[in-house]
């Protein structure tokens, strides 16, 4: 039997996976946790086998991506599947970054997520069709890359941050937010930070 915590935020989709999964012979939920402290505590009393993690956990809350980190630094860590509704290069960078043994989107009919779980709990990496396909074109496409850091920049462009407020989240000097601003503007073939947003969003390297 293969035990699975389910992390979201939402309780009417965990009940919705619940429902799912627990209809199948082999797999069983055996908790649910709707941000950190709750998945840590989960893990501790429940011992999951793979936990079923969304990227966005509300507004003000530890997103997926540092929950998945963190239960994968534990001394005997659960694998985790993403299961969420974004596929840009930053999400999935940092769910696989921090430890994310698959990635799946929440359009997947039942029996991808079934065989993903399955294939997850043995210890192999399951990625949606589209999320392989991002990973390829970003591995395979002409010129340099867009960093992680350059992403996150552009991030801070999108909420409409200035050169200062960047450099006071990234704890960096004005001058270190200038430089990724013109390696980012070489990159994407633009010259205005407005260009920027928009090219990376077309590209989906991060969230419109």
């Amino acid at each position: 039997m293969i035990r699975i915590l389910l992390v979201d935020d939402h309780p009417v989709v965990r009940a919705g996976l619940r429902a799912l999964v627990d209809g199948q012979d082999d797999l069983s939920v055996v908790g649910e946790a709707d941000g950190l402290d709750t998945a840590l505590t989960a893990v501790h009393d429940q011992r999951p086998d793979v936990v079923l993690m969304d990227l966005s956990l509300g507004a003000d809350a530890v997103g997926g991506a540092e929950v998945t980190s963190r239960l994968r630094a534990l001394p005997e860590p659960p694998e985790v599947l993403v299961l969420t509704t974004y596929d840009t290069e930053a999400d999935i960078l940092r769910a696989l970054d921090a430890g994310a043994r698959g990635y799946l989107l929440k359009d997947a009919p039942p029996t991808e997520l079934f065989a993903a779980i399955r294939a997850t709990a043995r210890g192999e990496t399951v990625l949606a069709p589209s999320v392989a396909a991002t990973l390829v074109r970003r591995t395979s496409q002409p010129g340099p890359t867009v960093t992680e850091r350059e992403v996150e920049v552009l991030e801070l462009l999108a909420r409409g941050l200035g050169n200062r407020e960047m450099a006071r989240e990234l704890f960096v000097s004005e001058a270190t937010v200038k430089s990724h601003l013109s390696h980012i503007y070489g990159k994407l073939g633009v010259d205005t930070r407005a260009g920027a947003v928009a090219a990376a969003i077309e590209r989906r390297i991060i969230r419109p």
